[in-house]
């Protein structure tokens, strides 16, 4: 077998498998060996089925062994985990919580079903914080997941086990969704790519947060993430959201020109929060790069106030449907916002979401008017100790922890309005810790984000850069 890359990326296992230079089997092993050395100290993987697992791979292998390289799934044999707050048929889904349902689920969520088409194994879970809304994967039921740039320090969340475990070299690519930021923070944590899509860009069986929260994997590469995003964003005409098509494969954007942009350029915090210096010079960096590449600089800002965040939070109240087997058991911050959504009226409700779409109307307005690409810090500050949001939610249930509101000020506006965003490892701090910059692109603009995120990863790759495990 060829030596395998320690930190591959999801395009050379699946280039590995389909030249015969290692079969879904080894390339399994060989993951599965990682988690086995790094996961101890990084709690990323929760659950595992080996046996599952392995019975995927030699499946696999008997079909790579009759058929023809380029009639071969796109990412045969290549191993994925999946995030602990999604459903997978034959694996248990527990929400993260100790009051989560037992067994294990019979159905599909539409993007694991799209990942097993697209020949992906199926190999274990990862951590996330107990039903999901914060911004850390810390939870009671199964501890906190530490960050493999500095175990000291949090991967951030919700998908916070994906992110850990595509760091650590456990995996080349991880399920993840993103609600609020849960794949652009801990992108940003970890040092990755990260791409939340637009609303009803990947299906849903049932969109989640009004289509705020949506579907997609963290990586190391542009082209990883684009090519991922062909698989699982085809169209659903049963879905109640559904984005244009794009001009073109996404995975052909990657390399393509993406024109003369006008950037608007963002450093200053929404409510006047302050900004690590770490963070405020990793934008100034970008944005001499972007300058430097060609395109338009001009300032701008993320007008993001209560205004908005209380009718968010009212949504996201109003959103605690999980099937979960016994609420007693959830922890209190996920009771008490439950118990808040069941005490709000629906007319109430729908005020609150008529409120959101009206200001996504103002602030979307701006690109094309203003500026192409809005790029921004992805977090207000560097990776906070782990533990540290869990401590803060146990502490004071009710109110949003101040750690959450720093990590996810500049992502949850771009949930609520719909649009695009990708955050990019393009710094590291002199802590030595990633620090992510977030790039913003227009309705529905996936392929002009693609396009421009492929070429700053072309003039200031990051590829070399892994913790030290």
């Amino acid at each position: 077998m060829t030596t395998i890359d320690p930190f591959p990326t999801a395009l050379d296992l699946a280039r590995l498998v389909r030249t015969k230079q290692a079969s879904p089997v080894e390339v399994l092993d060989d993951c599965l060996a990682r988690v086995d050395r790094l996961n101890p100290a990084l709690n990323a993987v929760i659950w595992r089925d080996d046996d599952d697992a392995r019975a995927q791979a030699r499946r696999l292998a008997d079909v790579v062994a009759r058929t023809p390289a380029d009639e071969l799934a796109p990412f045969a044999g290549v191993p994925v985990p999946i995030k602990d707050l999604t459903a997978a048929a034959a694996q248990p889904l527990t929400f993260g919580s100790d009051g989560g349902p037992a067994g294990r689920q019979t159905e599909d969520e539409l993007v694991v079903a799209a990942l097993r088409d697209a020949g992906f194994v199926l190999a274990g879970r990862t951590n996330t914080p107990e039903l999901g809304p914060i911004t850390a994967a810390e939870n009671v039921r199964y501890g906190i997941t530490r960050n493999p740039w500095d175990v000291d320090r949090t991967p951030g969340g919700s998908s916070g086990g994906a992110a850990a475990s595509v760091a650590a070299g456990m995996f080349a690519v991880a399920h993840a969704n993103d609600g609020g930021g849960s794949i652009r923070i801990p992108a940003s944590c970890c040092g990755l790519v990260g791409l939340k899509v637009s609303r009803g860009r990947v299906p849903a069986l049932v969109e989640s947060w009004e289509g705020a929260s949506v579907e997609g994997v963290v990586t190391h590469t542009v082209a990883d993430t684009a090519a991922i995003l062909d698989l699982i964003s085809r169209p659903d005409p049963l879905s109640w959201y559904q984005a244009p098509a794009p001009p073109g494969p996404f995975a052909g954007e990657v390399g393509a020109d993406p024109g003369r942009l006008r950037i608007g350029l963002v450093d200053a915090a929404p409510l006047g929060m302050p900004v690590d210096d770490a963070v405020r010079a990793a934008v100034v960096d970008a944005g001499a790069l972007l300058e430097g590449l060609g395109h338009t600089i001009v300032p701008a800002s993320v007008d993001f106030g209560f205004e908005v965040i209380e009718p968010f939070i009212a949504m996201i109240d109003g959103s605690y449907t999980q099937a979960i087997a016994d609420w007693s058991r959830v922890e209190p911050h996920n009771r008490i916002g439950r118990d808040r959504g069941l005490a709000r009226n629906s007319l109430d409700y729908v005020q609150a979401i008529g409120d959101l779409q009206r200001w996504t109307r103002r602030f979307v307005a701006r690109w094309s008017r203003d500026f192409d690409v809005l790029v921004s810090p992805t977090m207000t500050i560097e990776p906070p100790p782990a533990g540290q949001v869990l401590r803060e939610v146990q502490a004071d249930p009710v109110n949003t922890s101040p750690t959450v509101l720093a990590m996810a000020a500049f992502t949850a506006p771009f949930n609520i309005c719909g649009l695009p965003a990708i955050s990019l490892p393009l710094s590291t701090a002199p802590s030595g810790l990633p620090v992510g910059v977030q790039f913003v692109g227009g309705p529905f603009g996936e392929s002009v984000l693609l396009r421009l995120a492929a070429q700053v990863e072309a003039a200031a790759p990051w590829r070399s850069r892994h913790p030290d495990v």
